[in-house]
């Protein structure tokens, strides 16, 4: 007996089976990379959906393919041919979910998968009870196995090779997949249906077990909605789970930049001073244990204050940015370049062998240094100053050899700078007083126990008080007077600078405004300036705020610049000197004489004052050649339209050779020592004062003339 095929229905069939290859290959893409808990839920999903869909393709095959009788399907060897398809499938995902696919694997699972297929499709033949029975060509018969087979393996293979696939084309890929899938399961399913031989006089058993009207359309549409559903819920998973992932990377990568946040210098990106110190913790652990030695080298950067306050912290910042990577150029991968404070930098050097290797390296920083500090078009005044601790015999914990180390570089910096010092027990105890000055003198700062001394200046010639200098003492509780000297030196190494001269202004114009509250005739004060402090961008917002703070007229106060070997850097700054001046403060040069300042330098400040130094006024008597001097320079400061001030004063000779000489106001112990401010107050009550508009009829400058200054001031040369 012959039967005949529905083509329609043939068609559907093989849609049916792409279906369910495609969503196989979907659902081995979501067994990728799950744990075995998550993984036994698709596995169990995948069979159901996937046998079903290859049964159904077979149920469909066979509804397309009629005899000329009725026909029909026992049901429960059609429920078993169901589950033989679902428990193939289920061992293909489970081979398909493996790590590794071993060929003999894959040739194992093969066969018991083919095994299942080919019991699905001819128990599924035999729900049809035929009589007499269906006999099968061995030929054909044996070609649907090997063709269940090797499909069976191609199946898991391509489920293997694209359940990881990801880019653009995996949509093309996969629906290919499925296509090869599906012909293939269908080329078992046709050639074992071939095999098939029918008597003539065949009846069918089952023909009113199920009534096949349009059960086809039934079974695909069932079909393909589980499959549907089984796909959505896949997407609606991957979906959730890239969501998921996409939120722990993003986590993990926060959580790493947070460490290396934790461990490393956000400017320089070096390791910072935490991750140094467990890096010689455990140099320390392996120098003890294998009796090695390792070096720490303390490196600061000479002129680098000088570099940042001249040109503003974002070329200081630029500048630690270079210095880190040059030296960092020249450190082994096993050493260590740490970022430990402003311009402050440790180089951890591990397995040393003997002392002349730290040399080299310290030689290759102060190099290295060098070719920043020339590679502008001027060079900044930058250098190293290095000092250096051998662990682990100049300490056995990592706090007292970054101290010693500490301890080498400052005596290298009190020593001339720009060089390198190993340690020395001695050194500690220079190193241990000066740090414990600066620890008292910020916290006499900040507790306000320092003090203000005022010493007049006098008229030369009717001898009436015209003004005073402010003078910074600090009247230590166990130290009793600090001389000014010793803690300003301590201050300007230590960075404090800024603060005291911030808070001598401060206090200076507090007792300006006390003296006018109580109807004093207040006269000039005078208030020194730091040369570094003077080239702040923000210098003259934060005179003028300190001034309306306390109401205090801007001709009250007078600046005193010191002549020092920074005075090529003050000229930068020159503009910020005429925006004082135009602002109603005077400007003064002290310790004129001394100092490094030319003609040019008188020619371009904007100052109303200069101060002869006192080392002249003291042999001003018996020295022709300092009179002739002191005559020089008080007709030369005439002649720029300045007045002068005589510091040191202390004879009535020199006061009558200065009076001699048309020197303009004098100071010294002759006429006033420095005195408390109550003193200075009473002073200010019974003696005549020249009030500070009065005596200082030296005109300032006008914002005309700041323009044509500030023109003639070379722009700073950055870094």
């Amino acid at each position: 007996m012959t039967g005949v095929y529905d083509w329609r229905l043939v068609v559907l069939s093989i849609l049916v089976a792409v279906a369910a290859s495609y969503t196989t290959l979907d659902i081995a893409n979501r067994l990728v990379s799950r744990i075995r808990a998550r993984t036994w839920p698709w596995i169990l999903g995948g069979a159901l959906a996937m046998g079903t869909g290859i049964w159904a393709m077979h149920f469909i095959a066979m509804l397309a393919w009629s005899l000329p009788i009725e026909m029909g399907y026992d049901i429960s060897l059609t429920a078993t041919s169901w589950l033989m398809a679902v428990m193939a499938c289920a061992l293909a995902l489970m081979v398909v979910a493996e790590q590794q696919l071993s060929w003999a694997r894959l040739l194992a699972a093969g066969f018991f998968m083919a095994l299942a297929i080919c019991g699905m499709h001819y128990v599924g033949m035999g729900a049809m009870r035929m009589h007499p029975a269906i006999t099968y060509d061995p030929l054909l018969f044996t070609a649907s196995a090997l063709i269940a087979f090797v499909a069976s393996i191609a199946a898991m293979w391509i489920c293997f090779k694209l359940r990881s696939a990801r880019g653009k084309f995996v949509l093309l890929h996969r629906l290919g997949a499925a296509g090869v899938m599906a012909i293939a399961v269908a080329g078992m399913h046709y050639t074992g249906m071939a095999a098939a031989i029918i008597p003539a006089d065949s009846v069918c058993l089952a023909a009113s077990d199920l009534n096949l009207g349009w059960l086809a359309a039934w079974v695909a549409l069932a079909s393909f909605t589980l499959l549907g559903m089984i796909t959505i819920v896949s997407m609606i998973d991957q979906h959730l789970e890239y969501s998921t992932l996409k939120l722990v990377d993003s986590l993990s990568e926060a959580n790493a930049r947070l460490l290396h946040r934790s461990l490393h210098d956000p400017l320089t990106e070096l390791p910072n001073r935490m991750l140094l110190e467990d890096r010689v913790s455990q140099a320390l652990h392996v120098s003890q244990r294998e009796k090695t030695k390792f070096a720490l080298i303390y490196i600061d950067l000479d002129g680098f204050k000088v570099v940042n306050d001249s040109f503003g912290h974002h070329v200081g910042d630029e500048l630690l940015c270079k210095a880190s990577r040059a030296i960092e150029n020249i450190v082994r991968g096993s050493d260590t370049l740490a970022r430990v404070g402003g311009d402050e930098f440790i180089l951890l050097v591990n397995d040393l062998k003997e002392e002349n290797q730290i040399v080299s390296v310290c030689a290759k920083v102060q190099r290295a240094v060098a070719a920043i500090n020339e590679a502008g078009k001027q060079p900044l005044g930058i250098s190293a100053s290095m000092g250096i601790a051998i662990g682990p015999d100049d300490g056995e914990s990592t706090s007292q050899l970054m101290a010693n180390a500490d301890a080498a570089m400052y005596h290298v910096k009190t020593h001339g700078k720009n060089g390198y010092q190993f340690y020395q027990q001695e050194m500690n105890k220079a190193f241990v007083a000066e740090y414990q000055l600066q620890q008292e003198l910020r916290e006499a700062l900040r507790d306000d126990k320092l003090m203000l001394y005022y010493q007049p200046k006098l008229t030369t010639n009717h001898r009436e008080i015209v003004g005073a200098e402010a003078l910074l003492r600090w009247n230590h509780a166990e130290r009793g007077m600090v001389p000014p000297d010793i803690f300003v030196a301590t201050a300007e190494r230590f960075g404090l600078i800024f603060e005291l001269d911030a808070w001598v202004l401060r206090t200076a114009c507090r007792h300006i405004r006390h003296w006018q509250d109580s109807g004093l005739e207040v006269p000039t004060i005078a208030v020194n300036l730091s040369a570094l402090r003077l080239r702040q961008e923000d210098l003259v917002d934060e005179v003028e705020a300190c001034l309306q703070e306390f109401g205090v007229e801007p001709g009250k106060i007078i600046f005193e610049i010191t002549e020092t070997a920074e005075m090529q850097d003050i000229l930068k700054a020159v503009d910020t000197l005429a925006r004082l001046n135009t602002l109603g403060i005077h400007i003064a040069l002290d310790d004129f004489g001394t100092g490094y300042s030319s003609l040019t330098h008188l020619q371009l400040f904007p100052m109303q004052q200069l101060k002869i130094d006192k080392s002249f006024i003291h042999n001003l008597i018996g020295d022709n050649n300092r009179a002739e001097i002191v005559q020089s320079i008080i007709s030369l400061a005439h002649a720029l339209k300045l007045k002068v001030v005589a510091e040191g004063v202390e004879t009535e000779d020199q006061m009558a050779c200065l009076l001699n000489f048309k020197c303009d106001e004098v100071q010294g112990y002759l006429l006033g020592r420095p005195m408390p401010e109550d003193q200075f107050r009473q002073l200010l009550k019974q003696v005549a004062v020249i009030p500070a508009t009065t005596a200082d009829a030296v005109p300032l400058i006008s914002k005309e003339e700041l323009a044509s200054i500030t023109a003639i001031v070379p722009p700073p040369a950055h870094p």
